[in-house]
Order: structure tokens, then sequence, then C-alpha cells
């Protein structure tokens, strides 16, 4: 019953009542008191009405606002997540603790796999979606996180789509440097943008040897089998994980060895701040041969499939926004 109704049955009950009260009393005195009464009981039936519709409010989606983050962060140590995925995966609850369809992990491999050799790690247990990116030497590329539940003809399908996205971000970056004729050094990045999209435009539509993550879902004793086979690095179960569009995942990249270090590219530019009385010099950043990679924060785990292509290129290594998978994903997915 809603509150309206409430007061409503409340009033269709007192109000005759009250009128033949008030009738029946000559005395101003007394039909005052019987008035001042009537009110103050009018005015407790609106409050405790009022305490009711409150209290009888769906309580909502707790987990609104609330972000689950897996994976690792710049200045993690490499060697000490794989060992606290495993402890983690060693210590998962049975089944009869965990939920029918499995708890999801996040499964990160030791080298890149193309997308047909994906099956022969994966294909027993529940996939949600897959990380790529093309491994150009001493260049940074853009991370792509691939909705996947058909492996691998979902993830050779979105590489397609990805491959016409960067044909066209390639296009755009070579006129905007045909443009630019004052600004040498914008005109450098444009160019040297124009050539990663194009490399990587190439690589995903002859389906590279580009993906290294992937999200799965499964039982524990299907996680730690998945876990003992030679190209998988770590698999780090997330019970906690309830919804996949309010995670974030970072695993690392093949190529992170020790520490988890800011990304570095040798064609573009590197700040050296000037030194200052009292202040020590700042050295510059590695080069990509001098430390491994990290796998850029996801800033949206669940934007658009489409994203405006930049004004310039980016100074640092990115992460796409879904790529559409031909295939709906699973409800709890994004």
């Amino acid at each position: 019953m809603r509150a309206g109704d409430l007061l409503r049955q409340i009033d269709q009950r007192l109000l005759p009542l009250l009128s033949r009260v008030v009738a029946r009393l000559g005395e101003t005195s007394a039909r005052s008191r019987v008035l001042t009464g009537t009110a103050l009981l009018s005015v407790t039936a609106v409050l405790l009405t009022a305490v009711w519709a409150a209290d009888d409010r769906p309580a909502g989606d707790p987990t609104v606002g609330e972000v689950t983050r897996v994976g690792v962060v710049d200045g993690d140590s490499v060697p000490g997540y794989v060992r606290a995925a495993a402890a983690d995966l060693a210590a998962l609850a049975e089944p009869a603790a965990t939920p029918a369809d499995g708890t999801y992990a996040l499964v990160s491999l030791d080298s890149y796999l193309a997308p047909q050799g994906l099956d022969a790690v994966l294909g027993d247990v529940s996939v949600a979606a897959v990380f790529g990116r093309v491994p150009l030497p001493g260049r940074q590329t853009e991370i792509v996180r691939i909705p996947a539940q058909r492996v691998p003809d979902d993830v050779i399908a979105a590489m397609a789509a990805v491959a016409a996205r960067k044909e066209r971000e390639a296009t755009d970056y070579r006129a905007r440097a045909a443009a630019t004729t004052g600004d040498a050094e914008l005109r450098r990045l444009y160019t040297s943008g124009a050539e990663v999209a194009a490399a990587e435009a190439t690589a995903y539509r002859t389906g590279c040897a580009c993906v290294y993550a992937a999200v799965v879902r499964a039982q524990p004793a299907a996680l730690r089998a998945v876990a003992s086979r030679r190209a998988v690095r770590a698999v780090d179960p997330a019970p906690e994980v309830q919804r996949l569009d309010r995670t974030v995942f970072t695993p690392p990249l093949p190529e992170q060895r020790d520490v988890v270090r800011p990304p570095a590219d040798a064609a573009l530019p590197e700040a050296t701040p000037s030194p200052s009385a009292g202040t020590p010099t700042v050295s510059p950043s590695p080069t990509a041969e001098e430390s491994s990679e990290p796998a850029p924060p996801v800033t949206n785990p669940s934007p658009t499939a489409e994203q405006g292509t930049p004004t310039a290129p980016p100074a640092t290594a990115t992460t796409s926004p879904d790529v559409p998978s031909g295939r709906p994903v699973s409800p709890t997915q994004s």
C-alpha cells in the first residue's frame, strides 16, 4: 500500500466520525477540545505514514559507486603478484562455498598468443573477455579489452574491428601531420602516431599473437588446472567480483618481469626537468630495453564501442573501449 492510499483511508474513516461528534456538541469549549485533539491525531498519522513510506522504499543496488580492482599497478612487484595470486588460488574455497557458476579470475599469460592458441589454454573454462596489445619493440601500443565468449571466433572478429579503427586513426594522424606547418614537434608526434596506428592495424588484421590475458569464470579445480599450463603465468582469483561492469582488470604484460614501471616509448621525447638549487636532478625514464612496460590503468571498464580520434597521439599507452564481439555478453557483464 502506498502512503497516499493510507492517508486517504484514514480521511475516509476519521472525517465522518468527526462530523457526527462535532454536530452533537453544543458547547463551544467542548467542540474546540475535540477539534484540537483531532488535529493532533491527524498530524501524528501523517508523520507515522511518512516514516513508514521512507522505510518501505526499495533498498536499491548496494554496489552502486563501488569499483573492484584486480591485477597490478605501477610500482608493484611482478614476482610478488604472481606468488600472491598462487597463494589465493590455493586457498580458494571448494565448490560447496562458491557460486554454482564459479569464481571470476584474471589469467595472465607468459607470452602473447594468437587467437587460435587460446583454446588450448582456456578451452575448458568460461571466458568473459581477453586483453591484447600489439607488442611493437620500443613503442607504446594501445591495450584492447575484448569481450569474448566464443574463443577464438569472437577474438578474431573483434581484432578485425580494431584493425578498421586503427586504419582510421592512421589516416587522421597523417592528415593532421600534413596540416601542421609551424610546429615541428607536433608534426613529429602526429607522424609517429600514424606509424604506430598503421602497424597495429596490420597486426590485428592478420590475427596477430597479441593476447596476453583473459577474464574467466570457473570452479576452483578448473582454475587450478588452467594455472598449471605452460603458457599461463598467473591465475588471480577474484571471488569478490560480482559485476564485471564495475571491475577494473589490469594484468601484467608478458615483458614485465620485475617491477611495474611507467611506460617508455623510444620515439617520444622524454621530459627532463631542469635542476634547480636544492632540487636533485631527475633522471629520464628508462628506455624500453631497460625496463618492462606496465599495464596502464583502465579508466572506464565499460565505455562505448566507439571513441573519437584524439587531437594528438597519446603520450602513454591507453586502454581501448570494449570491442563489439558480435555476441552479447553474459548478464553480469558490462
